[in-house]
């Protein structure tokens, strides 16, 4: 038996039980849909591709644990996008026209399935990293203004939730630890007293590359998914999760200028926020470690999917470490223009 863990249930929880033929009678009663299901990897939902003669869907069942209002948040924050120009899916309605439906095993939605390649399997460059910054600010000025009762939900892969990793930092490797431990201690003293001071709004917050579709030649992005991690935090921690996947290791500071400038270009940025990405961005690779290790030792037979981006967080990390701080955060500012 799985004892309790900290990261609450939503987290805790294994995706449902929710196969292909339970999805296709429902899909086909509540959608009118029929057509091939496949399955699509998650790490806590349930999600299917569905391809019709009406083109293809993705058929998402919520994780029961999750509470229902944040699932309606995450669909009422696609329904806001629909008048925004920016590349994400679209919430299909039923027969009786509405966003969602509640069934047993959990909350079914089914979205438009937006074609192109994963980023993941895309060459590293600076041209791809600028287009990740330029996306990220379009989305987040896509959704300016767009609040919801649950947008302010506790979810432990929002950066500024990282004081609450520290049972976890047991499970992170070995000769991380006492890395992974400065990096916490220096959130808990410099990082986390400053964030209430700085711009909020509902964000993203998982643009990491197997949430980013790019161009064919692998140069800009082209489409944005999954929106499962979106919550109400300081605007520039969606920036900083979206660096943190970026970071070349062999040229940290550069890299991030890189998707700093090209999103501070789409939506300038204040001196205190740009201030604070240096720090912000190690704290995502340290929550990235802390959750990916304590969720792969519960869910053994998930794990490689679960930890697929703990080898960029560990080389972050190590990176930024080899850094002057002072002086890295004032090449960034300098850079931004905004010293």
């Amino acid at each position: 038996m799985i004892s309790a863990s900290p990261l609450g249930a939503s987290l805790s929880s294994p995706p449902p039980e929710f196969s292909a033929e339970v999805a296709a009678q429902e899909v086909a009663a509540h959608f009118g849909l029929r057509g091939v299901f496949a399955p699509l990897t998650s790490e806590r939902d349930v999600n299917y591709r569905l391809t019709t003669d009406r083109g293809s869907f993705v058929v998402k069942l919520a994780n029961p644990a999750e509470p229902a209002e944040v699932t309606a948040f995450q669909t009422q924050a696609l329904v806001h996008l629909e008048a925004a120009d920016v590349p994400v899916p679209r919430v299909l309605r039923t027969n009786a026209g509405a966003c969602e439906v509640a069934l047993p095993q959990g909350i079914l939605r089914v979205l438009t399935y937006l074609d192109g390649q994963m980023m993941y399997r895309a060459l590293p460059s600076a041209g791809l990293r600028a287009s990740v910054g330029s996306m990220a600010a379009r989305l987040a000025l896509g959704l300016r203004g767009f609040d919801h009762p649950a947008a302010s939900h506790v979810l432990q892969w929002d950066i500024k939730q990282a004081r609450t990793l520290r049972p976890l930092l047991q499970d992170v490797p070995d000769d991380l630890r006492a890395l992974a431990t400065s990096v916490l201690d220096r959130f808990d003293a410099d990082v986390a007293p400053r964030l209430p001071g700085l711009r909020w709004q509902v964000v993203h917050n998982d643009l990491n590359p197997h949430n980013v579709l790019v161009s064919d030649d692998g140069l800009s992005v082209t489409g944005i998914l999954d929106f499962g991690d979106m919550v109400r935090t300081p605007l520039v921690c969606d920036l900083a999760v979206a660096a943190s996947y970026q970071v070349d290791a062999a040229a940290p500071l550069t890299s991030l200028i890189d998707i700093a400038a090209a999103y501070h270009a789409a939506l300038p940025l204040r001196r205190d926020e740009a201030a604070m990405l240096l720090p912000l961005t190690e704290t995502r690779w340290l929550t990235t470690l802390c959750i990916t290790a304590h969720r792969a030792a519960r869910y053994p037979q998930n794990a490689a999917y679960i930890l697929r981006n703990m080898p960029v967080s560990r080389a972050g990390l190590l990176a930024f470490a080899a850094l002057d701080r002072a002086e890295a955060t004032q090449t960034l500012l300098t850079a931004l223009r905004l010293t």
